[in-house]
């Protein structure tokens, strides 16, 4: 096995696996093997940085690059028309959701976006190459990622597809991490899971382990902390919701609460629960208060709040509904992200608190 590598990248590499240790993103030593053995800078020669509104490209040659590269944060690695459009994920956020997985020797593993392969490559520390398989929508990142692999000593199959379309030829997979941002889970990419098969993937604003049961159906609890990937998007597009140019008559009334509200991080997620798809703007005013709040979704609905004054549009009133689901909030004492749970079947998707059967106001989608 090749790795350009040297002592000072293995001295960084232990103490980001001794960081991610004390931190409880990092639990097994089987994991920990993978971090301090697995070459984050070969994966990850560019990443880019924006100062003063532009995006700087920062290589090994620039100064700070290696502590970055070995930090425990996210990398922007790629740009297209000034959008970021790719990301080599936060260490402690990947780890923590690989040890979710429960990976045991011998299982087959799959993973949806395939990004810069250094997620990649540390399953197939953790596996062998032979099984994993991995899918990316970008041909670009997918021919570079292989690449990156193969510097790395492995071979395992890189796919340049759609993940949201499912793995070709339904691998039967033993376990399965996605590492971009869904609303609506795609059920064809769980067709190639194994009955009692572990799923773990971004929805909304969380990070949800399911497991596949009877039936096909996955249900499972999210984990405890935030989850912030770039949205799934198709090839050359960003995965942003577009502002919609004509969202029709508006009607308006009075706000019941206050828009700043909207700031609380576990509400946050529970925005994101309740709304699925979504943008949303903030204008300050010059002492850096939020004066006035735009929501809008895929279907074309749009709230504009400004001090006390709605307005609405669209055939979903998006403000009607985050009240609503900020007064089941305050109801249930503002519950952690952990007590939430999703359920999802072939045709639908909803989301509980505590229990199944408990769901949350307005939280139900179809594929």
């Amino acid at each position: 096995m090749s790795r350009p590598d040297h002592q000072a990248t293995r001295t960084l590499r232990a103490a980001l696996a001794q960081q991610l240790a004390d931190d409880g993103s990092l639990r097994s030593p089987e994991w920990r093997r993978a971090v301090e053995e697995t070459p984050r800078h070969l994966y990850v020669p560019v990443f880019y940085r924006q100062v003063k509104g532009a995006w700087d490209p920062v290589t090994a040659e620039s100064p700070g690059y290696f502590d970055a590269v070995y930090g425990n944060e996210a990398l922007t690695t790629q740009v297209v028309n000034g959008r970021a459009t790719s990301s080599s994920s936060q260490p402690g956020l990947m780890l923590e959701m690989l040890e979710a997985l429960g990976i045991e020797d011998g299982d087959r593993v799959g993973e949806g976006a395939t990004g810069t392969g250094y997620n990649g490559g540390l399953i197939c520390h953790r596996v062998g190459d032979r099984n994993f398989i991995t899918i990316e929508i970008d041909a670009r990142l997918s021919r570079l990622a292989e690449k990156r692999l193969r510097a790395d000593g492995y071979s395992p199959r890189v796919v340049a597809g759609d993940a949201r379309k499912g793995f070709p030829d339904n691998p039967m997979l033993d376990r399965l991490i996605v590492t971009c941002g869904f609303d609506v889970f795609p059920y064809a990419l769980a067709r190639g899971v194994k009955h009692g098969g572990v799923v773990v993937c971004p929805l909304g604003w969380g990070n949800a382990r399911l497991v596949m049961g009877a039936g096909g159906v996955l249900n499972g609890r999210f984990l405890a902390h935030g989850s912030y990937f770039m949205k799934a998007r198709d090839e050359g597009g960003s995965g942003s919701v577009a502002y919609p140019r004509d969202a029709g008559p508006f009607t308006g009334r009075t706000a019941g609460i206050d828009h700043n509200v909207l700031d609380v991080e576990m509400f946050r997620f529970v925005q994101s629960l309740v709304l699925g798809e979504f943008g949303e703007a903030t204008e300050l005013d010059d002492d850096g208060n939020s004066v006035r709040y735009r929501v809008w979704t895929g279907d074309g609905s749009v709230a504009r709040v400004e001090g006390a004054k709605v307005r609405q549009a669209g055939p979903r009133k998006l403000w009607d509904t985050l009240e609503l689901a900020h007064a089941w909030y305050e109801k249930h004492g503002h519950p952690s992200r952990d007590r939430f749970g999703a359920t999802i079947t072939r045709d639908r998707q909803s989301y509980w608190l505590d229990e199944p059967g408990s769901p949350l106001p307005a939280c139900v989608r179809s594929e």
